[in-house]
């Protein structure tokens, strides 16, 4: 496969997280990490609550890869391993043969979503974590393990792990991204606008498993990781480890792939340290400890999202005004938002629209601000709906001037 096609693959898959990132709101980030990890060839959790379009989105993006072998499960507590990678050849055991049929389990998939990855029953547990970390599959009747074509795979779940079992499946997922509810006012109303008058149908970008597998196998590995990168990733593990967040050296050298995959997608030949980004998924096992990661990265990277976090606090601290003032009257309300509130909020997002502008202009990514921005909007939407008694269409007027 030529350098062209190469291009070509790479153009097709930003193209298809633009698409994904304008159907799915808020999903910007999450679209983009879930295609680097794929390209990396490795395998992501999605963390959220039900009813944030997680089996959806990951659906959407396993369906855009042309000629690709698809398996998808939802796990309980009680699927059992034939379930899985074959079950066992009926016809075939009539005639005395023992055989699983593996067409369309997960021993011939080159993409997965696995559901539920942590309602892995004890029986399959060493089986899934074979297959994932392998690729392989020991067949039921204890024959030569079966190669899976496996290229990555997306799971799911509503919790995490609560024992020592699934957590050992945890522990392979390298990338791990929280998904919440929408907190833009403004894409909740379009949210409700398609379910009455659903949107035309979108252009839908697809990309041939050939190319996708020359990238993760060929172009990915040949992107190149300067002594920079290599300085940044050595001060960041310190910076962590002062704050007593130690990950395994097996995921550190995974993450490696992470940060020439991000590199690769923007069409970029060697790691820059804002791909560092890409950590922020990567380096915490408890989603308490994710704030903490993530500005230790964005302070070593990224200086318009480390001030953007500083903006974060000063919204949630307004938030946690506004709950502690819960049934006082509207003229108490409306007398802190117009002395408190309202100025604060609005330099806020004044702020924040620059720093997005400036670091879009100097290639920088946007994730975090984006996501404080959509922060700001919803905190200066309560605002204006809990203290100043304003209806929605006067609070989204107001949100888009």
């Amino acid at each position: 496969m030529g350098a062209r096609d190469a291009r070509d693959t790479a153009a097709r898959l930003r193209a298809i997280s633009g698409e994904l990132s304008d159907r799915f709101y808020e999903r910007d980030d999450v679209v983009r990490t879930l295609v680097v990890t794929l390209l990396a060839g490795q395998h992501s959790l999605v963390l959220g609550p039900p009813g944030t379009a997680k089996s959806e989105l990951a659906r959407e993006l396993t369906g855009r890869i042309d000629g690709a072998s698809y398996w998808e499960i939802l796990l309980s507590k009680f699927t059992a391993p034939t379930r899985m990678f074959g079950p066992i050849d009926v016809a075939a055991l009539a005639r005395g043969e023992y055989r699983q049929v593996y067409d369309g389990r997960a021993t011939t998939a080159h993409v997965a979503f696995i559901d539920e990855i942590f309602k892995c029953s004890t029986a399959a547990l060493n089986e899934t974590l074979g297959f994932l970390n392998e690729r392989i599959y020991h067949p039921e009747n204890g024959g030569e393990p079966v190669r899976c074509p496996l290229i990555g795979a997306i799971t799911a779940s509503n919790e995490l792990p609560t024992g020592e079992e699934t957590a050992a499946i945890y522990d392979r997922l390298l990338v791990r991204i929280e998904v919440g509810y929408l907190a833009d006012p403004s894409n909740f109303a379009a949210l409700v606008r398609s379910a009455v008058s659903p949107p035309a149908a979108p252009t839908r970008t697809t990309v041939g498993l050939d190319g996708l597998r020359h990238a993760v196998d060929e172009s990915v590995p040949a992107v190149a990781v300067p002594e920079t990168v290599v300085d940044a990733v050595c001060t960041l593990r310190a910076a962590l480890r002062r704050k007593e967040l130690v990950a395994s050296d097996r995921r550190w050298r995974q993450a490696v792939r992470l940060l020439q995959a991000s590199a690769w997608l923007d069409g970029r030949p060697a790691v820059a340290e804002t791909d560092l980004s890409v950590l922020t998924h990567v380096l915490w096992d408890s989603p308490a400890q994710r704030p903490t990661v993530e500005r230790e990265i964005l302070h070593l990277v990224n200086p318009d999202a480390k001030e953007a976090l500083d903006l974060a606090d000063l919204v949630e601290e307004l938030e946690t005004q506004l709950d502690s003032m819960a049934g006082q009257s509207r003229e108490a309300l409306s007398s802190w938002v117009i002395t408190h509130a309202h100025n604060k909020l609005a330099v806020a997002g004044r702020r924040l629209e620059r720093l997005r502008a400036e670091a879009a202009g100097a290639g920088r990514s946007t994730a975090t601000i984006d996501r404080v921005t959509v922060r700001q909007r919803a905190v200066r939407a309560r605002v204006l709906t809990e203290a100043l008694g304003m209806d929605a269409a006067t609070v989204e007027e107001q949100l888009r001037s």
